[in-house]
């Protein structure tokens, strides 16, 4: 060796080097470097977990109230999904809404009611002061017309309680429950007292849930999903002006629907969403909340949807949202669903007023 070149030993060095490797990549050594890195992302708590934004938000049925949101600007993950790979997570804080004034929305539903109270300023900024979902005190205890209006008065009365206005006092019948007999004897009970009472179609529905969800520093990059009993609504925004479509609800298997007739008909027509606002899907309804609650970390306000999670699909009406998610996430190779836990078409509608 002494004798050598350097070049030489160089070159006598490299070749030891390489014939190492080979043999390390043919016994398998590649394999176990991945199993490694695998069993270290698996034991590392702070690996892969959705950002908590730290609002206070609903917690699925019961009577909260929102606490202060930090103040701060807009914040998006680093990656971005794509067609391929996992959902990344996703850190963004709302702006901060100070001053404004509290409006009340009532969306009325055949089985109760759902609450929402906002504070608006006037850029159409928003941040939530006080939600019930599935409020059924009313409808439970209305033999009577008088029975209706003295329930509806109780639950007027805590909206005053609070502070909203009674001219800025809301209701909203979704289309999907329009038809029902008892929202019916609802809608007849609130206008005896002198309030209207506004019936919206599925495209309005996409609209809202648009102008509630999705905030303006991914208006030309994502799209939002509302998953409702009834039908789903699906909407983007293209160059200032709103599109939607319309497609059927996580209880299409009630009308003998198959869940490949259903998963065709969203691929159809998701082809109409632009490819640059494919990446991201914000996401509000009855299912995604199903889902959302059982991966939510603390009280964050987006919790980030991974359809590759074993999620508990119960029911058929879960297992019918999970084929729309799927059939969504597919044909348009979406892969971060964002469900907003503030969010709802009804708050969408107080944005839209004038007044």
């Amino acid at each position: 060796m002494q004798r050598l070149t350097v070049a030489g030993r160089l070159l006598i060095t490299a070749a030891i080097l390489a014939a190492l490797w080979f043999g390390f990549k043919a016994l398998g050594g590649q394999d176990w470097l991945r199993r490694q890195q695998a069993r270290t992302e698996q034991t590392d708590p702070g690996l892969n977990r959705p950002a908590d934004t730290g609002n206070t938000s609903n917690t699925g049925g019961y009577d909260t109230e929102a606490s202060d949101t930090p103040s701060g600007p807009a914040s998006e993950s680093s990656s971005t999904p794509s067609g391929g790979g996992g959902p990344s997570a996703f850190s963004y804080t709302p702006p901060a809404v100070s001053g404004g004034k509290l409006k009340g929305v009532v969306e009325l539903g055949a089985s109760g009611f759902n609450l929402f109270i906002i504070r608006q300023n006037d850029r159409k900024q928003w941040q939530l002061e006080k939600s019930e979902f599935g409020n059924s005190l009313v409808i439970e205890n209305m033999a009577t017309d008088e029975d209706v209006r003295a329930g509806l008065k109780a639950y007027i009365g805590k909206m005053l309680d609070f502070g909203v206005n009674g001219r800025d006092i809301h209701f909203v019948v979704s289309s999907g429950a329009a038809k029902a007999d008892i929202t019916q004897k609802l809608v007849r009970g609130l206008r005896s007292l002198n309030y209207q009472v506004n019936t919206v179609t599925p495209e309005q529905e996409g609209r809202y849930a648009l102008m509630s969800v999705l905030p303006s520093e991914f208006s030309e990059t994502a799209f939002v999903t509302d998953i409702g009993s009834g039908n789903t609504k699906i909407s983007w925004k293209q160059n200032g002006v709103i599109k939607t479509f319309e497609s059927y609800g996580s209880k299409y298997f009630q009308n003998g629907v198959s869940d490949q007739t259903v998963a065709d008909e969203i691929a159809s027509k998701a082809r109409q969403i632009p490819a640059d606002h494919r990446g991201r899907c914000f996401i509000i309804g009855g299912v995604p909340f199903s889902l959302a609650k059982q991966v939510r970390q603390g009280k964050e306000r987006f919790t980030v949807l991974d359809l590759g999670h074993r999620f508990d699909l119960g029911d058929a009406k879960s297992k019918a949202g999970m084929n729309i998610l799927r059939a969504l996430s597919e044909s348009t190779g979406c892969r971060q669903f964002v469900f907003d836990w503030d969010a709802n078409f009804t708050i969408g509608f107080l944005l839209d007023q004038t007044r």
